[in-house]
Order: C-alpha cells, then sequence, then structure tokens
C-alpha cells in the first residue's frame, strides 16, 4: 500500500499541471493507496484558499477521490461524518476533529462557531469554555 502526499492529491483534483496530474493519475487509479486523515485535511484547504474551490466543490472532489477503487481511505467513517458535516455548513476541520474524536462522551472548545455548528447539527456534545 502506498501513503500518498497532499501534492499528489492536489494535483490529481486541481488538474492544473499537465506533466504532475499525468503522474499522480498513474499512481491513483493503477497502486492502492492509502489516503491519510490528514492529507484529506490539508486538502480541504489548499483547495478551498489555493484554488478557489467552493464548499460542495470540495466535498464533491474528496468523495469522489475516497470513491476510487484503489483508493483506502484511514479511518473511513470519520473521514466520511465529516465531509457530510462540511457539505451541512460546518468547518473541514472541525468536522474532521469532532468526527475523529471517537467515544469520547463531550468536545470543549473555545470555539463558540464549532460548537454552534455542532449543537445545529446535532453531532455530538460539544461545549464551548467561557
Amino acid at each position: 500500500m502506498l501513503v500518498v502526499d497532499t501534492n499528489i492529491v492536489v494535483r490529481y483534483l486541481a488538474r492544473d499541471h499537465a506533466p504532475q496530474t499525468a503522474r499522480a493519475d498513474k499512481l491513483l487509479h493503477n497502486e492502492q493507496i492509502l489516503l491519510l486523515k490528514t492529507v484529506f485535511l490539508e486538502t480541504e484547504w489548499v483547495l478551498r484558499y489555493r484554488y478557489g474551490f467552493d464548499r460542495q466543490a470540495i466535498a464533491i472532489s474528496l468523495r469522489a477521490l475516497a470513491g476510487l477503487p484503489a483508493v483506502h481511505v484511514e479511518d473511513a467513517p470519520a473521514v466520511a461524518q465529516a465531509l457530510d458535516w462540511f457539505a451541512a455548513g460546518m468547518e473541514f476541520a472541525d468536522a474532521l476533529h469532532l468526527a475523529s474524536s471517537g467515544g469520547a462522551d463531550r468536545f470543549a472548545t473555545f470555539d463558540r462557531a464549532l460548537a454552534t455548528s455542532a449543537r445545529q447539527l446535532k453531532t455530538a456534545d460539544v461545549f464551548p469554555l467561557t
């Protein structure tokens, strides 16, 4: 199994550098790939801030990537849940942190926006520290 860096994923999704895109395509379609959660996190950030992808385009792109036959996703249930919450309006990093919290009973944060989003989406017992 091969782990790929964010720059491989970005080339594959952004398709902005023909030679590197072709190499990324070959890897992602011909190797067994493990995509780490951290690569999803960084890819979302790069697509949003560097390439100007909107929320919907990012969610569609990351789901399509995760659905490739040779791609295996680290903690796939958490990534899938984070993508659902992201599509519903939560920031992706917040959604991934929350989805990855496993069997924790509660999630504390100073980020009121995260607590509000979590409450609205009925994700978990998230409370802001004051």
